[in-house]
């Protein structure tokens, strides 16, 4: 009847062509039609029409779901910091310089601390150190001098004793503003000169006869008597200011604050909605700390609530793009890998076997494979990687390996030649150390298909690196690289006679070990495989905790071993002296045990060094001609030196728990025992040692993972440059893996019930899920 736009009818009939044939169609084609159909509904919802209803000449206008208003209200929340009531050029770029720049930055500035200020306490009670409110009537003010200081004081007393306040670099007319015999409201923190107790820059307030506060008297006091913010500092802006501003925010937008998580699942969690929850962790007065630990729950997880969402829906649309469907049953993959293993000096595990099935289900699927390989240090990712690439190889195709360091690529490089050689391969090794007329002649191989397999380092990703047939990419120490790295080796893959890109098939190990539930997150975009077991006949390394008294003890173990032909490490945090630090560094080390171990060969390596010099005293090591290897952290991954069966750790306090799990992993690749020594230097800390003594207790780095996570948060597993998922504004979240696992079930149990979020319920999800995460989503699918 012409209601309708012509568009919206041809969207129509589509649909109704697109399911003519449905049940006659296989598995993989009805899935393409569901997506296009999904696709065109999508289109349809968002489309304005004006449509018959039941009333004769009566019309409605459909409008797409609720996504209008909350779209208005996104928008406030998105425009810049300097509209927010107090904000001026001087304060924008203050602001700006803490990564405050929109409305919605500044209501996420949330309090590091809290302040008790209905802690009251009698003069006489007064503690040093203790953040306390005083009640007590001024008997003295006036201005002294501590040499060339001007000094503001006031005395005051509520019969109990007398308490000093000052104020250093005081303005003068704030004198006049505090009256004798007038009783205030007195909060800050207690210090000592000599025997006077005194509070430095406190806030004040007058106080009524009858218990209640009056108006503030200067520009520190706070209306608030319970539970006052304290927010991370912003140069020389003082508390109140910094409050008064959040606040003007929170005052003017809280109508725009839209809440993601669906009604029921608020519900069902006991969570505020967002507005509540900006509001009770900015201004909780006399609510109480409980309340705000709801709050921060409940903001927490409305974040990571979208980010399930947002993970899942990328998922969806990897599988849905096109790749290279690589058969693993052709008779030359299968005879290359049959010819490999009769090679191998071992059999593979079945935790290994079953990976790498797996990982061969996916190259023979016709989407691109994105799959993580985790495997604890010695579990032999290398050799699973090494079948998956002469797969590829197989079915004509070539493979590249990606390394983080040179030393690293060299070995892989070196491991992979040994056997791709005699299967009558071409293996080679790309890094920016190659000198350019080799380069260029090797260059040349690679985009004519001469070579096989490249192993190499970022030099894979640079400007005139052209693959013919690159059918699949291997990274290995994934955390090592961003995001952007991992996009560039994707376009390489292969073009097709259309212009289309095919990518490549991704496989992504890492050795770091990452909670499994916190996996489930970080890669939910991501097939994950763990290989879980060790191969048979490897023995535990043996872990001592030592103070600095145990340093001979240790010197005593490492002389032992050395005398008995094996060789040794010595790990320090830092390459030079340093005069901020005071830490061991390699170049003293390295000087002192010249000395100590007199009659030993002692090495030198760290980061500083060219290419060249760290292949060389890595080879040197390797064969045995240096006892002693003084070493930064350089060695923490990859390398593979049998014999070396001590590894002594300075300081080693200054690292997490996963890289010490990993520098742990350079010693007992041998038949012979092995002990990594921790030689802390910690200043009593309970958190230090507690950590410390988890490595000692096991060798399992996913249980380690789960106990540095709790200790420490998510810090070490995640970071927007390794993962290209958003900014977490609550990363700590991430720690309260309980937290974690009910925002992904709910977030799993909501896209089941609507997948493409179609429904009224989910238009608010996908407008704010949109607003987040922006070009973010893009980056989410290359892992």
């Amino acid at each position: 009847d012409g209601s309708f736009g012509t568009d919206i009818l041809s969207m129509l009939d589509k649909l109704q062509t697109l399911f003519s044939d449905f049940d006659s169609e296989p598995t993989g084609v009805k899935q393409k039609l569901v997506a296009e159909a999904a696709g065109l509904v999508g289109r349809l919802l968002n489309t304005p029409v004006v449509a018959p209803i039941s009333k004769p000449g009566a019309a409605c206008v459909i409008q797409p779901s609720a996504s209008g208003p909350v779209t208005e209200k996104i928008k406030e929340l998105k425009r810049g910091v300097q509209f927010v009531k107090g904000v001026g050029p001087r304060l924008e770029a203050v602001l700006n310089k803490k990564g405050i720049y929109t409305v919605e930055d500044l209501l996420y500035f949330i309090p590091i601390r809290y302040e008790d200020r209905s802690r009251r306490r009698k003069i006489r009670e007064l503690k040093k150190g203790e953040s306390v409110s005083v009640v007590a009537t001024i008997m003295a003010t006036g201005e002294s001098r501590y040499g060339r200081r001007r000094v503001f004081e006031i005395v005051v007393t509520d019969s109990t004793g007398l308490l000093k306040l000052k104020w250093f670099n005081f303005k003068t007319r704030y004198m006049s503003r505090f009256v004798k015999d007038k009783k205030y409201l007195i909060y800050g923190t207690v210090s000592a000169w000599g025997r006077q107790v005194e509070m430095i820059h406190p806030d004040l307030k007058l106080y009524d006869e009858d218990g209640t506060e009056d108006r503030s008297v200067n520009e520190t006091a706070d209306e608030s008597t319970g539970l006052l913010p304290v927010y991370s500092q912003l140069e020389r802006m003082h508390q109140l200011s910094i409050r008064k501003v959040v606040l003007g925010a929170l005052k003017t937008h809280s109508s725009n604050i839209v809440s993601a998580v669906p009604e029921a699942v608020a519900k069902r969690h006991g969570l505020l909605d967002l507005k509540s929850a900006f509001e009770l962790v900015h201004l909780p007065g006399a609510k109480g700390e409980a309340a705000v630990k709801s709050a921060k729950r409940s903001l927490a997880f409305d974040e990571l609530f979208l980010l399930e969402i947002g993970l899942a829906l990328k998922r969806q649309g990897v599988k849905r793009s096109a790749g290279i469907e690589l058969s693993c049953g052709l008779p030359r993959v299968v005879e290359l890998e049959s010819a490999l293993r009769k090679k191998l000096p071992f059999k593979l595990t079945a935790s290994q076997e079953s990976v790498l099935k797996e990982i061969k289900a996916d190259m023979g699927a016709p989407h691109p494979m994105n799959r993580l390989l985790q495997g604890d240090v010695g579990s032999g990712k290398t050799v699973v990687s090494l079948i998956a690439a002469l797969v590829a190889v197989g079915a004509g195709y070539q493979a590249a390996i990606m390394a983080p360091t040179e030393i690293l690529a060299e070995q892989h490089s070196l491991v992979i030649k040994e056997y791709t050689d005699s299967l009558g391969l071409k293996t080679a090794l790309l890094t920016s150390g190659i000198p350019k007329k080799k380069k260029d002649s090797l260059l040349a191989s690679i985009n004519e298909g001469e070579v096989d397999i490249v192993v190499g380092t970022h030099a894979l990703i640079q400007k005139g690196v052209e693959f013919d047939s690159l059918a699949l990419v291997v990274i290995d120490e994934q955390h090592r690289f961003g995001v952007m790295q991992r996009a560039e080796l994707k376009k390489k893959g292969i073009k097709q006679a259309n212009g289309t890109l095919l990518p490549p098939d991704m496989l992504i190990m890492t050795a770091t070990p990452i909670p499994r539930t916190l996996t489930m997150t970080l890669f939910s975009d991501i097939e994950v495989s763990i290989i879980d077991e060790l191969p048979p006949g490897r023995l535990p390394v043996t872990t001592k905790i030592l103070r600095e008294k145990d340093r001979e003890r240790a010197y005593d173990i490492i002389r032992e071993n050395l005398k008995k032909g094996s060789q040794a490490y010595v790990v320090c945090p830092l390459v030079e002296e340093s005069e901020e630090l005071q830490l061991a560094d390699v170049m003293r080390t390295k000087e002192r045990l010249d000395v100590l171990f007199g009659g030993f060969n002692v090495g030198l390596i760290h980061g500083r060094l060219k290419s060249a010099e760290k292949e060389a005293v890595m080879a040197s090591f390797k064969a045995g001609r240096i006892d002693l290897l003084v070493s930064t952290t350089v060695i923490e991954v990859g390398v593979d030196v049998p014999n070396a069966t001590v590894m002594l750790i300075e300081h080693a306090e200054r690292f997490g728990l996963a890289q010490l799990h990993q520098l742990r992993g350079r010693v007992g690749r041998g038949s012979g025992k092995s002990i990594c020594l921790l030689l802390a230097q910690w200043t009593n800390s309970e958190d230090t040692y507690r950590r410390l003594k988890v490595l000692e207790a096991t060798e399992d780095g996913f249980k380690i993972a789960e106990e540095d996570l709790a200790i420490r948060g998510p810090g070490d597993f995640i970071g927007t440059r390794q993962s290209g998922l958003p900014e977490f504004r609550f990363s700590a979240s991430l720690g309260d893996l309980g937290l974690l696992k009910s925002a992904r079930e709910e977030a799993v149990a909501h896209l089941e019930t609507d997948p493409f979020l179609l429904s009224a319920q989910s238009a608010t999800i996908k407008e704010v899920l949109k607003a987040r995460w922006k070009e973010r989503l893009e980056l989410a699918e290359i892992g």
